[in-house]
């Protein structure tokens, strides 16, 4: 895959001298965001679980991530986490200071989901989803929070998905079992926007982001979802470009969105690469069933992960795997 983000000749340099902190960067979307921003200037802090040391089912480590900033030129430092635990997000947010300086941008893309009915979630999987979905982009916050506010100012993204919709009733797509993972990012959603009205007076910006279409990640292909060359998917530059927009500009500016792709990125004149014009609802049907037929029998999963069907706003399902003893 081409990890080559465009609009770099616009944009270089706008993170000069800023630190960015950004988990689930790994692989998929967010190591092509952590990538953007290193080529924007930011001296970027990578987290994850998956290091060298202790590889997962698909390819891509938080060291790979930064040997590529590293090998592009840019600053980068890789800190393993495991977000459900406090301790680890305390730790995350210390190192990531030592090492580089308080964080000026945090970007929390990590999430783990189980895809089940409601009657079948154990307490278990429940408070492991929210912990990683719902606590640890709140906690994470509100350690980087006393920085921003003493900087004056700062940007916080967190990356969401259009399963925070409401579902119609009837729906099939309810029985897919991703009614769990749907409150999680209502819940992000609503905490982003609450928290951005909050901290509007300190010049900080708190957004939501989530992909407009299916974007081709390491999991997503692997899964036979999408191609490389699918056109009717989405570049992860595409998110990585949008996530730019969110964290460079003044924070008073643009603040309080739940914002898609390539929809914001429209809305500020910034072309969207390889895309096709895409009609018609057939592949997002096969996408939502191969994603069914897929994540059938497969263990816990943790995941970006988006699934909508014909007639719906898009489509995005981007996988990045680590097994769970849960």
């Amino acid at each position: 895959m081409n990890h080559a983000s465009f609009g770099k000749n616009v944009l270089m340099g706008v993170l000069d001298g800023k630190v960015a902190l950004v988990t689930g960067a790994s692989r998929g979307i967010g190591a092509e965001i952590a990538r953007r921003f290193g080529a924007a200037g930011a001296a970027v802090a990578v987290a994850a679980r998956t290091t060298a040391d202790t590889p997962a089912a698909f390819p891509g480590t938080i060291d790979q991530t930064v040997a590529e900033i590293s090998g592009a030129g840019g600053t980068a430092v890789a800190i393993a986490a495991d977000l459900s635990r406090p301790d680890d997000r305390v730790r995350l947010v210390e190192e990531t200071t030592a090492r580089l300086g308080p964080p000026d941008i945090l970007v929390s893309n990590a999430a783990v989901t189980y895809f089940v009915p409601v009657q079948e979630f154990t307490a278990k999987r429940y408070a492991l989803m929210f912990a990683v979905q719902v606590e640890a982009p709140f906690h994470l916050a509100t350690l980087v929070l006393p920085g921003l506010r003493a900087r004056g100012a700062g940007w916080i993204l967190n990356i969401s998905s259009v399963a925070a919709r409401h579902p119609a009733v009837p729906s099939s797509r309810a029985l897919r079992g991703g009614t769990v993972y749907g409150m999680c990012k209502a819940a992000l959603e609503r905490f982003s926007t609450g928290l951005a009205a909050e901290l509007y007076d300190d010049n900080i910006a708190v957004n939501a982001l989530s992909p407009s279409r299916v974007v081709p990640t390491p999991g997503t292909i692997f899964h036979h979802l999408t191609t490389p060359d699918d056109p009717a998917a989405e570049p992860p530059a595409v998110m990585a470009e949008a996530a730019l927009l969110l964290c460079h500009r003044e924070p008073r500016t643009l603040t309080g969105r739940i914002a898609y792709s390539q929809e914001l990125l429209g809305e500020f004149g910034v072309p969207v690469p390889r895309l096709q014009p895409y009609s018609g609802g057939q592949a997002f049907a096969v996408i939502a069933g191969v994603a069914e037929e897929q994540l059938a029998g497969l263990g816990p999963l943790e995941v970006q992960v988006r699934v909508v069907l014909p007639g719906e706003a898009d489509a995005a399902v981007d996988l990045d795997v680590l097994a769970r003893d849960v």
